[in-house]
């Protein structure tokens, strides 16, 4: 049985992911390793830091050691971490907003990208950017910070928090190919958009559709 390591700096993630596996892929033995300090650690600071991306290198390891076969690290705005980790251990790697910043570069030419944390919106724009080189695609990338929408969030104000994503993912959808979420917590928005014509990507049904088509085999 093929064993899949996940990597969450939010335990609340969990069930998010385990709903998709279990749908998705079937047979595949899941575990999870969950270290909330990292995610805390980067929104304090403002940046990655290098004490996270050793501690994110850390966690890889463990994953690694632990049996798997597959490692999916779950938090975007670690990714620039998850790639450096990735060359220490033997089983593939994935960074959660990789298969979605493919999808997004193959879909259109002008991007839309949102987040409300300004820790999670560089790391995905630049991985947006860098896959679309590596596609040898030109593209233009709208990148929108949703400025206190976190804070709200965490404050207990969702709808407050739902009303400032929607605003932007309307904005960009009038005026963008395709709109990119930078964070799995702002889909719960999408179904409250209406019917709109612009796709709306998020990371982590992409991610585990990735697994199971390129990596059960």
């Amino acid at each position: 049985m093929k064993k899949l390591g996940l990597i969450h700096t939010s335990a609340t993630l969990v069930p998010v992911f385990a709903e998709l596996c279990e749908e998705l892929l079937p047979g595949v033995a899941v575990f999870n390793i969950a270290d909330d300090s990292l995610i805390k650690d980067v929104i304090a600071a403002g940046r990655l830091t290098p004490s996270v991306s050793r501690r994110v290198a850390s966690q890889v390891i463990a994953a690694s050691e632990a049996g798997a076969d597959q490692i999916l690290v779950t938090c975007s705005s670690i990714g620039e971490a998850v790639e450096r980790a990735a060359t220490l251990v033997d089983p593939p790697v994935l960074r959660v907003d990789q298969p979605m910043a493919d999808q997004a570069v193959a879909v259109g030419t002008r991007i839309g990208v949102a987040a409300t944390l300004p820790t999670t919106l560089e790391p995905t724009a630049d991985l947006i950017r860098r896959r679309a080189q590596l596609a040898d695609k030109s593209i233009d990338l709208t990148a929108q910070l949703c400025e206190g929408a976190f804070e709200a969030l965490m404050s207990g104000d969702s709808d407050k928090h739902d009303s400032m994503v929607a605003e932007a993912l309307l904005k960009l959808a009038k005026d963008n190919d395709v709109v990119v979420l930078a964070q799995a917590s702002m889909a719960r928005v999408v179904p409250q958009l209406g019917a709109i014509d612009t796709p709306v990507l998020s990371s982590p049904r992409l991610a585990v559709t990735y697994l199971a088509e390129h990596c059960q085999a």
